[in-house]
């Protein structure tokens, strides 16, 4: 079993739905979107350049998807918490998922990096 898979069956319910529902929409966003395990968490990559990652925030204990380059999102939802680069998007396990902001901060995301590797 891969490392990645073991990341996920160490939740319960219904922390490992979300954090799977969150791997799945992260994946279909774009073609060009791959998973890897890297610094011990699962971490998505746009075209080979580091994108996302999903982590349970220690203190919230809420799942969130972590924006590597983060600190071009302006949304208020958005945290930087202590980070230089990174913004989080933190999940409520107790709620149905955003999904259309989720999907807007990853076609950001995209568009940024598109805007950026593409030149």
């Amino acid at each position: 079993m891969k490392e990645l898979d073991k990341f996920f069956q160490k939740f319960d319910e219904p922390l490992l739905s979300c954090l799977i529902a969150l791997k799945e929409i992260i994946l279909k966003q774009d073609k060009n979107i791959t998973s890897e395990w890297k610094y011990g968490m699962p971490f998505f990559y746009y075209k080979g350049k580091m994108f996302c990652y999903l982590w349970v925030h220690k203190k919230y204990k809420q799942p969130y998807i972590g924006m590597i380059e983060g600190k071009y999102f302006t949304q208020d939802f958005m945290l930087q918490e202590k980070r230089a680069r990174i913004k989080i998007m933190l999940m409520d396990v107790n709620k149905d998922l955003p999904i259309t902001r989720i999907k807007m901060i990853l076609k950001q995301g995209i568009d940024l990096y598109k805007s950026v590797i593409e030149k």
